[in-house]
């Protein structure tokens, strides 16, 4: 099938601003696209564009005082399937993991293990190692949280996502790949689209969304606490060990949003 994928920021800036955009789609999709993954200003500016750390395509730019746009507006090809199940996969002893790994395991700015290892053992070590312990972990925070776009706040960690019980899916998220890292398992923050096809109407309004991938039987495979079910149509942005590494747009000045809006459709 394919996708209709987009975004639109619109700020109002007081000052010339330097951004970071991290909105093009993650490399291991790009073959999936159809045309060229464009952002687009209004007016027009230098984009230049780099890798970072995390192999994530951002683009570097320059925003002049008063209104600015930037958008992105294209096509992606999707094989319709919902996430793979991951049932029966191994976790690995910390020795065994592959040096790139490692990093996953550690503490991070939202990801604050050293606060919650003692909870993480107590609620999760009679736990069968593997995917049947991230799904115990899945399904503790799926019912932990209560989500509520009231509730978003930039600065909320994992251990007070834990302690407040409520948030958005990056404090889903967050909490579960702190609880897997507690438990000597591998996880990575992710950030994209995500389609409601199949879903129940009504369907909320558009917007990006975080889940996780963690890392048993020698691979990466894909969890959404926040929704706690496979879905349809999940595109990949970017990864790194939790939000602060993939802002997907990060302004340097003061900045107002006077318009956001993101869109997942079949075409």
């Amino acid at each position: 099938m394919r996708l209709s994928i987009g975004c639109h920021f619109q700020y109002e800036l007081q000052q010339i601003t330097p951004m970071i955009a991290l909105l093009n789609v993650h490399h291991s999709r790009v073959d999936d696209l159809e045309g060229e993954d464009c952002l687009q200003t209004v007016p027009e500016v230098v984009q230049t564009p780099y890798v970072d750390g995390f192999g994530n395509i951002c683009t570097r730019l320059i925003a002049p005082v008063g209104t600015f746009v930037l958008k992105s507006d294209g096509t992606i090809l999707d094989d319709g399937s919902e996430d793979e199940p991951c049932q029966n996969a191994e976790q690995h002893a910390v020795e065994d993991l592959p040096s790139d790994v490692l990093v996953y395991l550690l503490g991070s700015r939202y990801c604050d293990t050293d606060l919650l290892s003692n909870e993480a053992w107590r609620l999760f070590e009679n736990t069968t190692p593997g995917s049947v312990r991230v799904k115990a972990i899945c399904d503790f925070v799926h019912q932990h949280i209560a989500f509520g776009y009231l509730d978003a706040r930039a600065t909320r960690t994992a251990s007070e996502a834990m302690s407040e019980q409520r948030g958005v899916c990056r404090n889903y998220t967050h909490l579960a790949i702190t609880l897997c890292r507690c438990m000597n398992i591998p996880a990575r923050y992710c950030t994209g689209y995500l389609s409601d096809i199949g879903e129940p109407l009504p369907h909320p309004s558009g917007d990006f969304d975080a889940w996780m991938e963690v890392y048993l039987s020698g691979r990466w495979w894909v969890f959404d606490p926040r929704n706690n079910s496979p879905r349809i149509g999940r595109v990949l942005i970017a990864r790194g060990r939790d939000a602060a590494d993939v802002p997907l747009l990060q302004t340097f000045g003061e900045s107002t949003l006077r318009d956001f809006r993101v869109w997942t459709e079949e075409i």
